[in-house]
Parts: C-alpha cells; structure tokens; sequence
C-alpha cells in the first residue's frame, strides 16, 4: 500500500493539473506581467523635448535660495514630442547613457513600473544605454552595492507591486560624509543621471544630490511616491501640478475591500463594531478616501477635527467676560464624546454594530497631544543636542524617561528644556494611560518624526469610549431599541398584552418603530420596581420571561474588534490606474534626463482626466522646499499636503455623514468597491478623491452638517 501510495505521488506531481496549482505564477500574475500600459502621445513621438512653462510661479524660501543656488531657478517644464528633431536633439535624446535609480522609504504600489518605463523608453533611445538599480535603497548608494538591470530582470516585475526588485531601505543622505560616499559611487559608475523615487524626504535628498553633483554634470530626477497620498504639488497661484503620489490608489482600494468586508460581517453579526486604523501619518487622505469607497458608518478626519470650534464654550466664556481659547480645536474627551453619540444613536434603532475608520495621526490634530508631542520633540532633540547622546539611550525605561521630565519640574536638571516642560504638563501628563505615555516618548523615526503607527491610537480613543458609555448605560440613556413588532411578538408568544406593558417599560410607546427601555430602568431592580409600582407585580413575584427578554435585549454590549491596515496596502499589486501612470512617470523620467534636467521632480498633469489628456511635466523641487522643525532644529524640506476641508471631496463626505452613519430604522448605506481586479471593463479608473477635487468650485455639496 505504501508503495502504491508514493507512485501515485510522483504521477499526480507530473499532472499538468497539480503542476499548475503549486506554480509560484498564476494566471492572473501571468496576465499583469504580460500588459503593456498606453503611453502619453508624446511619447510615440521620434524623441521628446522640453518647454519652458512660465505660466506656474513659486514662493520661493530664501533659505532654499542659499542652500540650492544651482537648481533654484529651475521651472517647470512640459514634455512635448517631434517626429522630426534637428541633429543637436536627437543627438542628445539617443546617446548611450548610465542611470543610476533607487527605491527610498516605504513601498508603494507601482514602483516596478516606474522602473520599467525607464529602462523601456531608455534602451529604446540607445540599447547600449546602462540602467543600475541601488540595493537596499539610499545605502546601496553610499555602500557602492548595486547591480545592472536586465531586460529579463525588468519583465519580471512589471505592473507587480512591492519594491522586491532592488529592495528599499529608509536611510536618509543627511551629513557631508554620506553626500561625498554617494557623489563617489555616482562618478565610480560614470552615472549621467540619479532616480531617487520616494516621499517628501526622499525628494528632498534628491534636490540636495542636484545640487552636490552640480558640477560633476550628474543629473538628479525625482519621483513622487507615497501611499498617504501626502505629495500634492500646487504652485503660489493653486494650480495643480501633481495632484496624487503613486501608490496612493492601490493603497485605498485594498483597504477599502477589506474594511468593506468588515461592514458585511459587522451587518451580518451584528455585535461588533469593527475599529480600522488606516494609514496617513500628517495626513488623513486615505481615511478620506476609504470614507467614499465603503460608506463607513464614521470616518475621522483629522484636518476636519483641527478645524474644529466649540460654539457654546465660547458663548459661555464670553457672558463670563473671558476668551477660552481651548475652545478651538478638538480635545480627546470631546471627541470620544462624538463617538459615543453615534454608537447611541445607532444603538437606538436596533443596530449595536458598526464600522469606525480612523487615520493612523489623528491624534496628531488633537490640541492636547500635539502640545505634548511639540515639547517632548523640543525635550529629545535638546538632550541628544546638549549631551551628543541618545535620549532613548540614557533613559530606556519608561520610568526612567519620566523621572527626567520630573526633573525638569522640580529644577533639578537646568538645561534649555527646563522652561519647556511645567509642572502643569507633569500633571497631564501623568493622567493619561501608561501605554499612551510609552507611545508620546517612542523613539522617533529617522527622520525625527513621531511614529503614531507605534501608538494604539484606536485604544486611546476606545478607552475614553467604553469609560463613557458605562457612565451613560448607568445613567439608562445608552440602550438598544427594540423593535415594536419584535416586542409585540416576544409578548404574545408568552401570553402576555403588549398593548399593556407597552406605557411602564417604554419612553416613546407608540412614537417611534424602536421602542426605547425608559431611562429609569437600568437594572432588572429598577425593571421589576417599575412594574410593582404600577401595580403588574407582586413584591414577591418574578418577572415574566417575556418582560426579562425584552429587558435583556435593550441592554447594549460593547464589543469590538481592531485593525491596522497598512502594510497589506502598500504591497498589493497596483491598480490599472497606478500601473498607467507609474509606467509613464519611467518614460517622464527618461525625457527629463534625455534633455538635461536635473532637480526636477516627474509628474504628470491632469491625472483627473481621461488618459488622452494626460500631460507629463517636470517640476522643480527647490521651489517647492522649506524650513521645518526636524530633530530640534530647522531643515529645508518639502512640504506635505494635507486634507482641504474645503475642497469638494471632503464636503462631500461631510455632507452624507448622516446617510453613511444610517441611526435610522431603514438600512445601511456601505459600498462595496470589491477587488483590485486589474481586468475588466468595470475596473475603477481613478482614485475617487481625485475625481471630486478636479470638479473645484463647481461642487456645492448641499445639506452639509457641522463638524465632527
């Protein structure tokens, strides 16, 4: 038998069948690998050139003028095509070139493409032109450790996600050694040009490489790449040249499958509400967009919760002749009181479920905890300053971290943080939860910025809830509705008269299809007292079977479930949209870098309109940079965008948050924008942000509520 067994193995392993079913490629990959995204019109041309467009101006920073002299008067630059160049230009288009790119930061969704529109519009100009790819992202520049890409090795990888090909790393080109370390491998490898695709930081390593390797006639390109969606890039008059960073469309769209699942299972169990996290650091762009793809019954915004402003604080100051200026911005308490509100009001209607998306900083918008989060960056980066020290080094225990801040209250320690940190803070700061005071002192990233993924921003938020929704149950406002024909069912099935016991056991009898347990019935002591004083029950009697069904039917458990959606997002195979685009942002690149460019960043113009109207520009970086507190000191940086309240996709999600939040007896309202399909002629072509921000002023969103 044995015997039998194991020749059966070895002819199933031969079946085409099996053969196929344990194949590391399937069919679907098989068919992304094969595709071929359109390009721009111009570039079916012979070769590209590029136009000057004064049209855009800049606000430009003076210390950017000083720091990036060489590449600060760089403008933007259209990419247009001729079929007929003079001999200077194809000249210069068709020379064999080395290019040198590397992956910076996080992965996104469609770097691969990036890549392949490169190498593509490259070894199409001259096939004897190098393409290299720095390992490991910016250290594989400084360590020299690189390898040349193949047209086999790019084959591989087109319209897949991840950064698998050349790998990334979050190394940061910020001091004179690392910048001559990664002059010298660029002139080692006789680079013409340097791809740095990345984030806000990683453009601006690369304006800073522009203009280092200046003179050593070694051009730098930029690509805006980020999931946040956090690159938006408009000039000083608003008009826009890159409306969204690649990677942010797939990222949106896996999430908002996934939590669009959870609205299914949330309706279907109808216990849980499920708590999703989503990416976006300084920015809520993802929360914003997951909002309108799945109709979440609550989606925070944290732009919206820093616009906020509390009327009735401040009328009640002002008949006290004072100012409260804590009245402006959202606190935690009263946000947790939003919450709550809406788990009740939903509660009230029968529906003790529901789904909750919350962007990875909110707690950044909120007043108190960016106080704390100012002064406790102040703290670090002084300490590190002074003592040429790690301060999560000398202090690697929570409780050493706060005895030092409590020195700094009692005066023993006389150093620059000392008028920083008082003794009020002290107090605060001790009030708050003992793993939210671990994630305020988290170790900052590389570049010196506070990680809220490493804070359990849903549990801070969670825990004021629950707190709160015990004070309100105790108080019998927080119940679950029952039903009228639920109720009149469950009483007629025990032999009981609804018509009777309706006016003791409910507020609204006869006024609303959810009947609501009166508020004065908060235990089965008070239930039975209600029916005793009115005459239905003995003192010695029990309560009806009926009666304690229904009771234990309207008292709500809170129940819930959490979520981080982050990292699955960021390495989905991208979107048919984020292939298209990535692909021509490669072959934008190679333009740039074709006709001389250097300290531009590739885009591409009109991303919110049919894909014949596609435009792809380079954009100068140095214009767009600016001083910014990093580490404790200021640096020029580029500067992230975050959410217009005012822009026509944010209004409409406040418009319809009464729809989507469904505290009604009628249904929900979640959507359901299924899988990245990739194929298809129902497949989403944009991100839906984009294309209700393109529609500008025109969008007057009508009903809209107040804020949050």
């Amino acid at each position: 038998m044995p015997e039998n067994t194991t020749v059966r193995l070895d002819k199933l392993f031969d079946h085409p069948a099996v053969i196929d079913a344990v194949a590391d490629e399937n069919l679907e990959l098989k068919e992304r690998v094969a595709y071929r995204p359109p390009v721009c019109e111009v570039f079916n041309r012979t070769c590209t050139t590029l136009q000057t467009e004064p049209q855009y101006q800049f606000e430009i920073d003076k210390e950017a003028r000083r720091q990036l002299s060489h590449i600060i008067g760089n403008t933007v630059q259209r990419v247009a095509g001729t079929d007929d160049p003079d001999e200077a230009v194809r000249a210069g288009y068709t020379k064999a070139r080395n290019i040198g790119i590397v992956f910076s930061g996080g992965p996104a969704p469609g770097g691969h493409n990036v890549i392949a529109g490169l190498f593509d519009a490259a070894k199409k100009a001259n096939p004897a032109t190098r393409v290299f790819g720095f390992l490991m992202g910016p250290d594989g520049i400084i360590d020299a450790d690189y390898m040349e890409l193949t047209a086999p090795l790019v084959d591989r990888y087109r319209n897949v996600g991840g950064f698998t090909m050349i790998r990334t790393g979050r190394t940061k080109i910020d001091n004179q050694k690392k910048m001559s370390l990664s002059r010298e491998t660029c002139k080692r490898l006789d680079l013409d040009a340097l791809v740095v695709v990345g984030g806000d930081d990683s453009n601006t390593n690369a304006a800073f490489l522009a203009q280092e390797m200046f003179n050593d006639d070694i051009q730098v390109i930029g690509v805006p790449k980020t999931i946040d969606g956090d690159i938006q890039v408009r000039d000083a008059c608003g008009q826009v040249l890159c409306a969204m960073s690649f990677g942010f469309h797939t990222a949106a769209r896996a999430f908002s499958q996934a939590i669009a699942n959870l609205c299914t299972d949330s309706s279907s169990d109808v216990k849980y509400w499920h708590v999703c996290k989503v990416m976006g650091r300084v920015a809520s762009h993802l929360a914003l967009e997951v909002a309108l793809q799945t109709h979440a019954n609550m989606t925070l915004v944290g732009e919206d919760l820093a616009d906020y402003v509390d009327y009735d604080r401040l009328e009640k100051a002002e008949k006290d002749g004072q100012v409260d200026y804590t009245a402006y911005g959202m606190t935690l308490r009263h946000l947790s009181r939003v919450i709550c509100d809406a788990i009740m009001d939903r509660a009230a209607v029968g529906k003790n479920y529901g789904v909750l998306v919350v962007p990875e900083g909110v707690l950044e918008f909120i007043n108190e905890i960016q106080v704390f989060i100012i002064k406790l960056n102040t703290i670090i980066g002084n300490y590190n300053k002074v003592h040429d020290r790690d301060f999560h080094t000398a202090f690697p225990a929570l409780d050493d971290k706060l005895e030092y801040l409590r020195r700094l209250v009692r005066g023993i320690r006389k150093d620059v943080s000392y008028n920083v940190w008082n003794a009020r803070d002290d107090e605060l700061f001790n009030d708050i939860p003992e793993f939210f005071q671990e994630g305020l002192l988290t170790e900052r990233d590389s570049h010196g910025n506070f990680q809220f993924s490493q804070v359990e921003t849903e549990k801070v938020l969670l825990d004021l809830v629950k707190d709160y929704l015990g004070i309100l149950k105790e108080k019998g406002r927080y119940k679950i509705g029952i039903e009228e024909g639920q109720y009149a069912k469950i009483m007629q099935t025990g032999g009981l008269d609804p018509e009777m016991y309706g006016p003791i056991l409910f507020d609204n009898w006869k006024q609303a299809r959810y009947l609501m347990i009166k508020k004065m019935i908060i235990s089965k002591k008070t239930l039975k007292a209600a029916l005793v004083k009115d005459g239905f029950l003995g003192e010695e009697d029990a309560i009806p079977a009926p009666i304690e069904k229904i009771y234990e039917l309207s008292v709500p458990k809170f129940k819930t479930q959490t979520h981080f959606y982050g990292y699955d997002g960021r390495g989905s195979d991208p979107t048919r949209f984020d292939c298209i685009y990535t692909y021509n942002l490669g072959r934008t690149v190679f333009s740039l870098i074709a006709n001389g460019a250097t300290g531009q960043m590739a885009a591409i113009l009109n991303l919110e309109q049919d894909f014949h109207n596609w435009r792809p520009i380079g954009i100068p970086i140095a214009p767009l940079m600016h001083l910014e507190e990093r580490k404790g000191r200021l640096e020029l940086v580029l500067e992230k965008s975050i959410v217009d309240v005012n822009a026509p996709a944010f209004r409409v999600v406040k418009a319809f948050r009464e729809k989507w939040l469904a505290a009604s007896p009628d249904g929900d309202h979640y959507r359901h924008p299924g899988p990245i399909r990739f194929t298809g002629t129902s497949e989403e072509d944009r991100p839906i942000t984009l294309l209700l921000n393109a529609l500008g002023g025109h969008m007057c969103a009508p009903g809209e509520s107040g804020p949050a």
